[in-house]
C-alpha cells in the first residue's frame, strides 16, 4: 500500500491528533479535566496542553501546507503492516501517536482510502492498552459520514485523542499518555523536516525551528508523568535532541543547519517504530 509521502510541509501534524486549535472552550476544557488529576505536581508541568499551545495553530499548519505546493505521496508514514508487531505498552502508546499524526497527514491531503488504513491502526493499537472506548463505533461511523469534510475528521480525531488522554491519566496512566504524546510529536518532526528537505521551503524551515519550545514542554511532559523504564531511551534522545536546537538557534535557521536535528529525529524515530 505504502503509497509515498512526498511533500508534508505540517510543522507539527501531531498537534492536529491532539488539539485542533480555534476553540477556546475546548481548550479551556482540557486544562481542567487535566487539573483535576495533578499528584503532587505542578499540573502546569504535566499538562499536555502546553505542548499543544507552544506550537502553531491548524490555521498555520494548513496555510503553510497549501503555500508550499504539497503533494501526497505516504513513504515517510509508518507502515500499517507492522502494527500488529508491537507487543509491550510503551511501545502501543509511542506508536498509537505515530500513527495518530499518520493519520491526520491522510486527512490533511484528503485521502479517504488512506485515512481508514490508518484509522484501523489507531484503533488496533487504541484497544490494546484499553482505550478503544475512545475509538469506538460511533468515532468510526462519523470519520465515515464527514469522510468529505476536512475539518470535521480533524475534530473527530482530536476529540477521540483527547478522551484516551483523559482516561489514561484519570485512571493511574500518565507515563503511557505521555508516550502517545511523545510519539505524535517526533512524528510530526520527522514530516516536517522530509518536507523542508523537498520543498526547501522556508516558512517550514524556521517553524521547524520554532519547535524547541514544544519540546522543552513535552519534556518537562514525560520527567513528571512516570514513563516506564523501557521508554527511557525517548526521554534520553528528546533531551539531547534539545541541545541540539538549542545550538543551532544561535545560527543561521536553513536547511543545512537542520542536518544534525534531522539525523537525531531519524534515529529516535527509528527505535520507536522498530517492531518490539
Amino acid at each position: 500500500m505504502l503509497l509515498k509521502l512526498k511533500h508534508i510541509p505540517i510543522v507539527l501534524i501531531s498537534v492536529l491528533a491532539f488539539s485542533c486549535g480555534g476553540n477556546k472552550s475546548d481548550e479551556i476544557d482540557t486544562q481542567d479535566d487535566l487539573n483535576e488529576i495533578q499528584s503532587g505536581v505542578d499540573s502546569q508541568k504535566i499538562s499536555a496542553q502546553n505542548v499543544f499551545n507552544a506550537v502553531p495553530s491548524r490555521n498555520v499548519i494548513i496555510d503553510l501546507l497549501q503555500k508550499s505546493n504539497a503533494e501526497y505521496n505516504p513513504n515517510d508514514l509508518n507502515n500499517p503492516d507492522e502494527v500488529g508487531k508491537y507487543n509491550i505498552e510503551s511501545a502501543k502508546a509511542l506508536n498509537l501517536g505515530v500513527y495518530g499524526s499518520d493519520l491526520n497527514a491522510t486527512n490533511v491531503f484528503e485521502q479517504t482510502q488512506e485515512s481508514m488504513l490508518f484509522l484501523k491502526c489507531v484503533n488496533i493499537l487504541a484497544k490494546s492498552l484499553g482505550v478503544s472506548n475512545a475509538f469506538d463505533e460511533q468515532m468510526v461511523n462519523r470519520m465515515e459520514a464527514n469522510k468529505q469534510n476536512r475539518d470535521s475528521t480533524l475534530a473527530i480525531i482530536s476529540g477521540a485523542f483527547k478522551k484516551a488522554d483523559s482516561f489514561l491519566r484519570q485512571n493511574g496512566r500518565p507515563g503511557s499518555s505521555s508516550l502517545i504524546v511523545a510519539g505524535a510529536w517526533i512524528e510530526g518532526l520527522h514530516l516536517a523536516i522530509s518536507s523542508a528537505k523537498e520543498t526547501k521551503n522556508e516558512a517550514v524551515i524556521i517553524e521547524i525551528f520554532n519547535q524547541v519550545e514544544s519540546l522543552k514542554y513535552l519534556i518537562e511532559l514525560m520527567q513528571s508523568s512516570n514513563v516506564s523504564q523501557d521508554a527511557q531511551y525517548v526521554l534520553t534522545d528528546l533531551t539531547a535532541l534539545k541541545a541540539e536546537f538549542e545550538k543551532s538557534q544561535a545560527g543561521k535557521k536553513d536547511l543545512s543547519a537542520l542536518s544534525s536535528i534531522d539525523k537525531s529525529i531519524s534515529n529516535l524515530r527509528a527505535k520507536i517504530i522498530s517492531p518490539k
